[in-house]
């Protein structure tokens, strides 16, 4: 097709030859799927706005917006522009918003992590209160990481700063380690199956809580039992630590659950924890980020910021 073309060849399309303001009328033209909509957003003129819609179409030779009924649809080609788009133009704030040095009261920046709500919980308060002291102006977007996400963390981390995850998922990227923590089993508080310890035995036959259940989703934990052999009888998936808890008290299910989130939990929750009845290796969180932004001050110190948060919110567990 013509315009997957376009879109594979871009990279060798002569940007000088190009109106890059065509890519804000794109991304509103994306977003809003109306040409009447997207000139509001921008504030033109609706013949501006088309008259833009056809050099875009004709730079693609494709449609992009595709009338049906009394609305338009995107084409699969502007269905695979829409995130490229807003990718591209956070770029371009960025670049042309950067400063030779950083001053970290003037900024007015939002700093983005992508992690899970067990490493917001452990972390997230901390992270804002440091964050709010040195850089009041600047704002944190703490967004929940997925499956889909981290598998393509290359692209990912081109528009979120941090993603916050164990080691086991993302490779060859830059990183810092965060903390250590410990895996422990959770058991509902009135399981009478389960005495003081759980039986690799009961492993295989109690019913499950999974976290994050599949072919490439699946804790460095969970993975490290399956190498030992033991198939969990997953019930219930969830993609939220925190729902863990909940799922396990009052049933006959068990758990996988990061040691300093269980601490964090009240004492009402309705579970207890105890340990493994297998060798499991520690779990190390880290922080990872696209080598571009290596060298931006900003990221250097939201870097640093996250570091310090760390150590003032855990302790190494003993």
């Amino acid at each position: 097709m013509a315009g997957i073309d376009a879109v594979d060849n871009l990279d060798a399309v002569n940007l000088a030859n190009l109106d890059l303001n065509l890519l804000v009328s794109l991304d509103a033209l994306l977003e809003q799927r109306s040409v009447t909509r997207a000139a509001q957003q921008l504030g033109l003129s609706q013949p501006a706005l088309s008259a833009s819609l056809g050099r875009l179409r004709r730079h693609f030779g494709d449609e992009l917006l595709a009338r049906v009924g009394n609305s338009y649809r995107l084409s699969p080609l502007a269905a695979q522009l829409k995130p490229r788009v807003r990718l591209a133009l956070d770029g371009i704030e960025r670049v042309f918003t950067a400063q030779p040095e950083f001053d970290p009261a003037e900024s007015t920046r939002e700093f983005s992590i992508l992690i899970s709500d067990y490493g917001a919980a452990v972390l997230g308060d901390t992270v804002a209160q440091l964050l709010a002291e040195e850089a009041p102006g600047a704002r944190l977007r703490l967004s929940h990481n997925t499956p889909d996400a981290v598998d393509s963390a290359d692209q990912t981390l081109l528009n979120t700063d941090l993603l916050v995850i164990p080691h086991g998922f993302v490779t060859d990227l830059p990183h810092a380690d965060l903390h250590r923590d410990r895996w422990v089993m959770v058991v509902s508080a009135d399981n009478e199956q389960v005495g003081e310890a759980l039986t690799v035995d009961q492993l295989r036959t109690l019913p499950w809580v999974a976290t994050y259940h599949g072919p490439t989703a699946s804790t460095p934990a969970a993975r490290q039992m399956r190498q030992l052999g033991i198939e969990p009888r997953v019930q219930v998936v969830t993609e939220s630590f925190l729902t863990v808890p909940g799922l396990v008290a009052g049933s006959d299910r068990i758990a996988l659950l990061q040691e300093r989130l269980v601490q964090l939990l009240p004492l009402d929750v309705g579970v207890r924890a105890l340990a493994p009845p297998f060798e499991l290796g520690p779990l190390v969180e880290a922080m990872w980020w696209h080598p571009v932004h290596d060298r931006d001050p900003e990221h250097a110190f939201f870097r640093d910021l996250v570091l310090r948060a760390t150590r003032q919110a855990t302790d190494p567990v003993a």
